[in-house]
């Protein structure tokens, strides 16, 4: 039997696959400081709503096999979450296009985010 003695040498000193023996030293390329503005890139919603109501009807309507008389109450449902939903994100867009800022508010768009940002501008 043939042995190839590089599988049994180990990780070489070029191997990239070698652990780092010391700490990797920190190189600043930038400053490290907060921009003034932010970009509204990151702004697209990516929540669904009102899936409860929908898979209640959903459900209905697979029991009664698509007949809707039978499920008014459920469509009801559904379509009066989806009208809070849409009520309240107009409402939450507005504000955000106007920058109002809405005390306690966990989400900020990035024009809200900015006009915190111009009252309170970060120190140097």
């Amino acid at each position: 039997m043939r042995l190839n003695y590089t599988l049994l040498a180990g990780p070489s000193q070029k191997s990239a696959r070698r652990p780092q023996r010391e700490p990797v030293p920190f190189k600043q390329l930038l400053p490290l400081e907060l921009k003034k503005t932010v970009s509204g890139k990151g702004d697209k919603l990516k929540e669904a709503a009102c899936m409860q109501e929908m898979a209640v009807m959903f459900a209905c309507f697979k029991k009664s096999e698509f007949d809707q008389s039978a499920c008014l109450k459920e469509v009801a449902a559904f379509q009066g979450c989806f009208k809070d939903y849409s009520e309240r994100m107009n409402a939450q867009r507005e504000q955000g296009k106007k920058g109002i800022l809405v005390p306690g508010e966990q989400k900020l768009t990035h024009r809200q985010l900015n006009q915190l940002l111009k009252a309170f501008p970060p120190k140097k």
